[in-house]
């Protein structure tokens, strides 16, 4: 049936070759339109990874600023005194299971100076482990060369501040010095002395102090400067450094007016890091047990695949119309065939054909239509995301930017389109191929 299904196309080639072609630029679309979203969904995953956000798992107290908004919305604010984010806490925290890493979030404003100028902007304290980090792959310059070294990696925005002169390369500040001049937190010594025994005062003074940090890095943006909290750092020094420093910070104020322990030192938040993503549930509900709350960026990213899966399926609609649209041309092309083939159709059912052999017949012509088709389209489809991805490329390189790929296909996208293809050919081919079953065969051996 297939051998006599392909001579039959190879008597019409030009009408079934242009048919074919038409299934062909329709397979093209519809693979084209979905590597589209394949590999934007790639990229987007991958940078994500890269950030290091999918296995982290950010911490601060119950009722404060950073959660109020969403336990708000979920009705879940509570009255009272939240659990104390301390080093206890923290202890605690880094001894759960899988947990790799637990370090504080510390972002505070300052000022620095700079040729004898100050300028006002925002410290963060960045851990060596984000050494990796996919916000340091178009860094200028170096990483902090140890955890406790005074050196500063510097946001280009700062860069460019530093450099009022337009002419001047921001990473011609990399070897230079700036003073950082904070207020160091120290608790109020016990009222009437120390001696007396006396409770502490609820409250702290404020140091001045200012350290020298030699640049050693321009970075485009920090990383994950919204999940860490609010406040974006400019000036980036060791995780460490920021904590030795003891700088006076936002959250300050709350834990004053709070009636905090003077002298303990508490964290507005803390980022924990866990082995695996398999593990970030596991840790946001034990960290949640113990009183805290606990958000990770795999709550958002439910949401963001569903965004994902919506797009997909817009970008599968409309690619397929062109299928679709082709599937008439088989109809038009089998139609045709039954027209110039009644009397082969009326031989065939005198010497014994069934209706069902007749069917059979028209289906197979349908289907290899559909499997050429669909073999060239995805051919075609992959060539047109190779175009893409060259063009992206090429612009991002004249943009001084990474190359990256934003169209991809994957195998089961292969084999999901030529089925595709081969099933709305087959279809397509169901009204031509019960017509010509249809035909009587004193009829079709009269036809001229």
């Amino acid at each position: 049936m297939a051998e006599l299904a392909v001579r039959n196309l190879r008597e019409a080639l030009l009408r079934n070759s242009l048919t074919t072609i038409g299934i062909a630029v329709g397979v093209a679309s519809l693979v084209a339109m979905l590597s589209l979203g394949a590999g934007l969904q790639a990229l987007a995953n991958e940078r994500l990874s890269q950030s290091g956000l999918f296995d982290a798992v950010l911490v601060s107290p119950k009722n404060s600023f950073s959660d109020f908004g969403r336990a708000a919305s979920r009705g879940q604010v509570q009255i009272g005194t939240p659990r104390a984010l301390d080093e206890n806490a923290r202890n605690q925290i880094a001894g759960l299971p899988h947990v790799v890493q637990v370090y504080p979030n510390i972002r505070f404003p300052t000022e620095i100076h700079f040729n004898g100028n100050p300028y006002p902007t925002m410290v963060a304290g960045i851990p060596m482990s984000d050494r990796n980090d996919g916000s340091f792959d178009g860094m200028t310059g170096s990483f902090f060369s140890s955890p406790t070294a005074d050196e500063a990696i510097v946001q280009i925005e700062l860069a460019r501040d530093l450099l009022p002169d337009a002419s001047k390369n921001p990473d011609s500040l990399i070897g230079k010095d700036v003073t950082l001049r904070y207020a160091e937190r120290q608790a109020l010594p016990p009222a009437g002395g120390a001696a007396s025994g006396a409770a502490a005062e609820p409250g702290f003074s404020l140091v001045p102090h200012q350290l020298n940090l030699r640049i050693v890095g321009v970075v485009q943006t920090e990383p994950a400067s919204g999940f860490a909290g609010p406040g974006q750092g400019r000036l980036l020094i060791p995780e460490q450094v920021a904590e030795q420093l003891s700088a006076a910070q936002t959250s300050d104020l709350r834990e004053l007016l709070s009636g905090g322990t003077p002298g303990q030192k508490t964290y507005q938040s803390l980022t924990v890091r866990v082995a695996s993503t398999s593990d970030v549930q596991h840790a946001e509900d034990e960290i949640k047990d113990m009183g805290f709350s606990a958000f990770s960026i795999l709550d958002a990213a439910r949401s963001l695949r569903l965004v994902f899966a919506v797009f997909d399926l817009l970008l599968g609609i409309f690619g397929s119309l062109a299928l679709i649209v082709a599937s008439l041309g088989i109809i038009n092309t089998l139609v045709m065939a039954i027209l110039e083939r009644r009397r082969e159709i009326g031989v065939l059912k005198a010497l014994g054909a069934a209706d069902s052999d007749i069917r059979g017949l028209f289906f197979a012509e349908a289907g290899v239509m559909g499997l050429l088709g669909g073999i060239f389209g995805v051919a075609f489809g992959w060539l047109i995301g190779r175009a893409i991805n060259l063009g992206t490329n090429i612009w991002l390189a004249r943009q001084s930017l990474p190359a990256t790929t934003i169209s991809l296909v994957p195998w089961w996208m292969v084999g999901s389109a030529i089925a595709f293809a081969v099933v709305v050919s087959l279809a397509a081919g169901i009204y031509p191929a019960s017509r010509a079953a249809k035909l009587n065969p004193i009829e079709a051996l009269r036809y001229e």
